[in-house]
């Protein structure tokens, strides 16, 4: 198992340091949670495979349950999705 690290971060006084190594790490495949209004999410590279049969495993979650992409662009949506109602 790896080394867990807690960054705690101040939405009122973002410090960048701590957002890239949280970045870097998704970037490298590994699993960053957070908090959200209602839960607690887990963020990885959704390109990367190994990050996201990561994700499905330490969730439990059947891999033939769907998971959200969020994207920074409306353009994302057309070139990641197969169909696009």
């Amino acid at each position: 198992m790896k080394n867990t690290l807690i960054l705690k971060v101040d939405p009122e006084n973002l410090e960048m340091d701590k957002i890239t190594i949280a970045a870097n790490v998704i970037r490298n495949g590994g699993l960053v949670a957070f908090p959200t209004e209602t839960v607690y999410g887990l963020g990885v590279d959704a390109l990367n495979a190994e990050a996201v049969k990561r994700m499905y495993m330490v969730k439990m979650r059947p891999l033939d349950n769907p998971t959200i992409v969020h994207v920074s662009r409306i353009s994302d949506v057309y070139r990641l999705s197969v169909e696009v109602p």
